[in-house]
């Protein structure tokens, strides 16, 4: 079983990773999925080995266009989702998914919370960690080719 934080878009808000930052070091990766890139450099920089940090659109060189990782027998997509349209759909972004071979594709950008399957392919959003009001992001459970995922509000 891997246990697998998942953040997006938390825009500088740092009282809401301040919340989250304890969680760092027992889950088995953390995940962030962009707009806030900058938001994860030290998690980065202290637990070097399980952190994941994508570019997103409003980012400016820091993190990763998109990267797959693999947990439990997964193939795990992760990506901002501005390049594949979320905001008008998720077809695109479960066709590019499934042409790479992964189960799962984990994106931000909407700042919405969303579990859904497409195709075959589970896609997540985690929400936005630097929202307003109604931030959140998931716990994602793996385990045994099996996942779970779990929006979790910030308060």
């Amino acid at each position: 079983m891997k246990t697998i934080l998942v953040l997006s878009d938390s825009h500088g808000r740092r009282e809401h990773m301040k919340k989250i930052e304890p969680l760092f070091a027992e889950n088995d990766y953390i995940v962030h999925l962009g707009d806030g890139s900058f938001d994860m450099r030290e998690a980065l920089s202290r637990y070097p080995e399980k952190v994941f940090v994508c570019r997103g659109n409003c980012d400016a060189a820091f993190g990763m266009d998109e990267y797959i990782f693999e947990a439990e027998r997964l193939r795990i997509l992760c990506c901002h989702g501005h390049r594949y349209g979320v905001k008008s759909g998720l077809d695109r972004l479960a066709a590019y998914a499934a042409e790479r071979g992964c189960d799962i594709a984990l994106y931000g950008h909407t700042h919405r919370a969303a579990i859904d399957e497409v195709n075959g392919v589970l896609l997540i959003n985690p929400g936005a960690a630097g929202a307003w009001t109604d931030a959140s992001y998931c716990y994602l459970v793996v385990h045994a080719g099996k996942a779970t995922p779990t929006i979790v509000p910030l308060q």
